[in-house]
């Protein structure tokens, strides 16, 4: 079946209109031109989607049928179309967890002010790139290691690593820091799609703690906050999600966590530039 926008357009103006002559003065063509485009839909859909009355024309059952999913795929076309003419005006900032944590406001806040012309925009998604393998996003905060030819990335930060732990947990509510070998004597809640905690943290430890694995960070909260287990995570997650029951102490022996903006090697979106000193400014600050 071989069908078109430009028929799709014409038949709804058409149905809409009531009248072909009515739907021609509203497409800026002939009568005749919107006649022969709705007849090579007609012949694509194998039936007549119009009749001609006396003061104009009516939808047929089928035609009924059609107007309805032909709206559909012309509002799609449209949003596809705005799309294409915007995107160089958006710049989405992908995340999985935490996007900048404390940073985040202010960067989003001098943006504005600084750049009129390029919106940026916040995208948080699940996945080992934060969206951006994806395609729903132009450049990705990440904290793991990007072992992917594909993309190019810079370290434009350091960031303490944090454990979290349930409120009333009887051995460390009165805690102000703690050790990596007192968390290996605990069960670790680990995301191991898109999180920075994995055995590798203990290699030459006596030994390694038990893995409790989450989908996500609504789901990593939620276990510790239910004292299933506790968990370690960048210092911007504490600022990104606090959670009510679940707190976040320092590690003292922790190794920092770099932070990443990440974009696709063939591809430096615009305001990519801007975003990197931005970025690196306010964690240079902290």
């Amino acid at each position: 079946m071989d069908w078109s926008l430009r028929e799709l357009r014409f038949f709804v103006a058409a149905a809409e209109a009531g009248s072909f002559t009515e739907a021609a003065a509203q497409l800026y063509v002939s009568q005749a031109a919107v006649s022969r485009t709705i007849a090579g839909l007609e012949k694509a859909v194998g039936d007549t989607l119009l009749r001609r009355v006396p003061r104009g024309c009516e939808l047929t059952s089928t035609g009924q049928l059609v107007l309805p999913p032909a709206r559909r795929v012309l509002a799609e076309a449209e949003r596809f179309t705005e799309f294409l003419t915007t995107r160089h005006g958006v710049l989405r900032l992908g995340y999985a967890w935490a996007a900048l944590g404390r940073h985040t406001a202010p960067l989003q806040r001098d943006w504005a002010q600084r750049h009129e012309a390029i919106e940026l925009e916040l995208v948080r998604h699940n996945s080992p790139t934060a969206g951006l393998a994806d395609g729903l996003c132009d450049v990705a905060v990440l904290r793991r290691e990007v072992d992917d030819k594909r993309f190019d990335s810079v370290v434009v930060g350091l960031e303490r690593r944090l454990v979290a732990f349930a409120a009333d947990d009887p051995q460390w509510s009165r805690r102000r820091q703690l050790r990596m070998d007192e968390i290996a004597d605990r069960r670790v809640v680990i995301d191991p799609r898109v999180g920075t905690t994995t055995s590798r943290l203990w290699d030459g430890a006596d030994h390694l703690p038990r893995f409790l694995e989450s989908n996500d960070v609504d789901s990593w909260l939620d276990a510790i906050a239910a004292g299933r287990g506790v968990g370690i995570t960048a210092e911007a997650t504490a600022h990104h999600h606090p959670r009510p029951g679940v707190t976040y102490r320092p590690i003292k022996d922790g190794p920092r966590i770099p932070v990443k903006l990440v974009w696709w090697s063939d591809h430096r979106p615009t305001g990519l530039h801007d975003l990197v000193d931005a970025v690196t400014q306010l964690y240079t600050r902290s």
